[in-house]
């Protein structure tokens, strides 16, 4: 399987990894990030996210508003808002996105459950960044606050949040 290769790079990378074990059905947990985005929003902050979208498109970005194909369905080559899908694989439970907003760097956000031993499920979310330059690292830095309000938030709101599968 050729979507199981596509990896988020492990060198000069900057991670912000967040994790939840859940009860809820993995049914339920993956139409919630499958429906990330667009109309649906992303979460948590959306206030922010808009923010950075406004941010980027007045630099020449995409922004936000792209939205995305299908309001249910992702796939990759997808757009969703000013990330790419690279993998949206339900069978292996993994979403993967490249962000396509002007950055001093690369920037990817993944998310996956993991299947534990005991039988329960944790969702892992990682972001990644790959700075370039000093811009880079200070872009870095200048956000990572932002990423406790941000990503737990969302991660915890992920397995909340109702389900058309629930």
């Amino acid at each position: 399987d050729y979507m199981s290769a596509i990896q988020i790079p492990k060198n000069g990378m900057f991670f912000d990894r967040q994790r939840r074990s859940f009860t809820r059905t993995v049914a339920e947990v993956l139409d919630n990030i499958w429906r990330i985005g667009g109309e649906r929003g992303w979460y948590k902050t959306d206030w922010l996210w808009r923010i950075r979208g406004l941010m980027d498109k007045l630099v020449g970005g995409v922004g936000l508003r792209r939205g995305r194909r299908s309001p249910n369905h992702l796939r990759a080559g997808d757009p969703l808002d000013f990330w790419r899908v690279l993998v949206a694989d339900r069978a292996a439970k993994r979403l993967l996105l490249y962000a396509e907003m002007k950055l001093p760097g690369e920037a990817w956000l993944q998310f996956r459950i993991v299947d534990n031993p005991d039988g329960s499920h944790t969702l892992e979310q990682l972001a990644a960044y790959r700075p370039q330059g000093l811009a880079g690292r200070l872009y870095w830095y200048a956000v990572l606050p932002f990423h406790g309000i941000i990503f737990k938030g969302m991660v915890q709101n992920l397995l909340d949040y109702p389900s058309a599968a629930g």
